[in-house]
This record gives C-alpha cells, sequence and structure tokens, in this order.
C-alpha cells in the first residue's frame, strides 16, 4: 500500500519507509498482532515496568509541558498589553498637559474681562449692542471652559483606569512568569528522571526497551483498525490541509524539545500550530487549547490536515495524513516521525479550516 504521504506528494522517499515500518498494514487491512518470543527472557516483566515508568515520566512532563507554554503565551500576551497600556499612559498624559494648558488660558481669558455681573456690564457699557455681542462671546468663553474641564477630568479618569489596568496586568505577569518557572522545572525534573532510568540500562536492555515501546503502539493500532474505522474514513485534504501536511511531514527527522515550535526542533502541539501557520491559518499553541477552542469533528468525519486529539488531558497531539496515520513529534529523544493514528489513545478530533 502506498503511504499517504506518497500518495499526496508531500513526503519523501524516506517518509515511505518509516509509514510502511509503523503501520504495518496492507490494503487497509488490521495490523497483525506483533509476534511476541519473549521480548527480555530475563527480566523481562521488569523491563516492561521499566517502559511504563518511563512512559509515564514523559506524559507528566508533556502535561507540564503544555502548563508551560500555555504560561508563555500568557505572558507574552501580557507583556504586549503593558507596552499598549504605557503607550496610552504616554498619549493621555500629553493630552492632559495640553488640557490643562488651555483650561489655564481661557480662565486668564476671563479674569481680563473683570468678571463683574452681566447687568453692571450693561450699565456701564455705552454701547448696548456692543455689550450683547461680548455677552454672547462670555457665554461661549463659558461654554469653551466648562468642556475643556469636563475633557480634563474624563481624561484624568482615564488615566487612572490605565495605570490601574496596568498595574493589575503586571501582577498577572509576574505570576505566569512563576507559573512558567514551575512548568519548567516540573518538565526538566521529570525528563531527568526519565533519563537517570535509561542511562542504567545496557545497549541491549535499550534495544529491547525499544522494541516494547514499537508492539504496544502495534497493539494498540491494531485494535483500533480492527474495529472498522478505516473503512468510514474517506474525507479528503482541502488546499489549506494539504500544504499543512507538506509543512509537517517536511520536519520528519527533526528533534523532539519540550517547549519548541520550530524551525528546527519541535514539541508536539509546536509541529502542528507552525504546520497550519504555514498553511494560512493561525491555530493556539497548545494541544490543550486546540482541543479546547477548534471546530470538533466525528472521527469517522475525519480528514488529512485534520488534528488527532489524544490522552484523557489532551496533552498530545498529531496531524492526520490518511490511511491511518499522523505525523507527530513523540516526545524527549526522538524525532518527529509517522505513526499508527490509533496508537495512542484517542480524545477527539478538532479540523482548524472548518467550513473549508
Amino acid at each position: 500500500m502506498r503511504s499517504p504521504v506518497e500518495r499526496r506528494n508531500v513526503g519523501r522517499g524516506a517518509v515511505v519507509a518509516c509509514a510502511a515500518a509503523v503501520l504495518c498494514a496492507t490494503g487497509g487491512l488490521a495490523l497483525p498482532a506483533p509476534a511476541y518470543a519473549d521480548p527480555a527472557p530475563a527480566g523481562g516483566r521488569d523491563l516492561e515496568a521499566v517502559r511504563k515508568k518511563i512512559d509515564d515520566l514523559y506524559r507528566r512532563a508533556e502535561r507540564a509541558t503544555d502548563a508551560y507554554n500555555a504560561a508563555e503565551e500568557r505572558v507574552k500576551r501580557q507583556q504586549k498589553e503593558i507596552v499598549k497600556l504605557a503607550k496610552n499612559i504616554v498619549s493621555t498624559q500629553e493630552e492632559r498637559k495640553e488640557l490643562k494648558r488651555r483650561a489655564g488660558s481661557l480662565a486668564s481669558a476671563q479674569y481680563r474681562g473683570g468678571g463683574l455681573p452681566a447687568e453692571a456690564q450693561l450699565m456701564l457699557n455705552k454701547d448696548p449692542e456692543g455689550f450683547l455681542d461680548n455677552a454672547t462671546l462670555a457665554r461661549k468663553g463659558q461654554h469653551a471652559v466648562r468642556t475643556v474641564l469636563g475633557q480634563l477630568a474624563r481624561t484624568e479618569s482615564d488615566l487612572q483606569d490605565y495605570a490601574k489596568d496596568a498595574t493589575d496586568r503586571w501582577d498577572r505577569l509576574e505570576k505566569e512568569r512563576k507559573k512558567k518557572a514551575a512548568a519548567k522545572k516540573d518538565i526538566e525534573k521529570k525528563i531527568d528522571a526519565a533519563e537517570r532510568i535509561e542511562s542504567r540500562l545496557k545497549a541491549e536492555e535499550k534495544a529491547r526497551l525499544k522494541k516494547l515501546e514499537e508492539d504496544r503502539a502495534q497493539r494498540e493500532q491494531a485494535k483500533w483498525l480492527d474495529s472498522g474505522i478505516l473503512q468510514e474514513i474517506g474525507g479528503t485534504a482541502s488546499a489549506q490541509g494539504k500544504k499543512a501536511i507538506s509543512y509537517a511531514t517536511a520536519q520528519i527527522g527533526k528533534d523532539y524539545v519540550w517547549g519548541a515550535e520550530g524551525p528546527d526542533t519541535f514539541d508536539c502541539s509546536g509541529l502542528t500550530m507552525r504546520a497550519w501557520q504555514a498553511a494560512g491559518r493561525t491555530i493556539p499553541r497548545t494541544s490543550q487549547e486546540q482541543w479546547k477552542q477548534l471546530p470538533h469533528i466525528d472521527v469517522e468525519d475525519m480528514r488529512p490536515g485534520d488534528l488527532i486529539i489524544y490522552h484523557e488531558d489532551a496533552s498530545h497531539v498529531g496531524m492526520y495524513l490518511g490511511d491511518g496515520a499522523i505525523v507527530h513529534a513523540p516526545r524527549p529523544g526522538r524525532q518527529v516521525t509517522i505513526a499508527g493514528a490509533g496508537s495512542m489513545r484517542i480524545l477527539g478530533v478538532v479540523r482548524p479550516d472548518a467550513g473549508r
């Protein structure tokens, strides 16, 4: 069976080989269950426990990565808002300065007019018509003063609001920075623990551990395909979906790095965000926000380019390629690759270009 990337002319020959190795399917049929001699004749069960422990640590690191990415996005937004508010404060201060100058000039003009009551000015004025003209001008002047003072009061109020808003946003910025720092510490702790466990394994144990990971993924993919789901999925990629796929598959072989969003390294949601950005669509940065904000699609209606969200906490995401395959950035120590769409627990599917 030709790989989905080959069929859509968006990959390379290496992708075809990778897809074939991962999917192990022909003619759209379910994968055969992997053959098991004992993967680890001596201590095999212990190695399976090691695999589960490492997998759990990386899963928890991935959740923390989503929290880190979300905090980083909020930090960026708060910083932009603070800069915007600072500019508003400066311009409002300049406006206030000008209004005070105008108010002072108007007050001085009224003072020079003597401040006499209108009746006294009429009695003392030799030209009644001239007095009436002056009275009209005086009323206009008083109106101008009231207008300027009203504008000045509103400007003062705006300035206070901007200052308060800036203070509040600064407090929120500091809180988000603390969350980001805590998430970073948690990520590094989990990854270091997983790497320490792996570092204690011998070369042959590492090879068996990788085989255990691959076998588990194949079993999950086989169960997914055995459900007959692939026969119900027949959507075709949109024009933007093809562009997103082209970008994502071009990153195959690049390292996973938590918090990375390209161009040289990626985490799972960094890859999908950049792929759809290359296709002309802006989507949320994290897999959890992609799940929350993008339109949900039934798995049966899935088409290439859609994003499959994994695990009950929406902590992982991959891009569907078609024929039961995804491209994704798996975890630390791995590279962007093609995998079976059902090799992990599917939470649901979202479509960045819904309606097209």
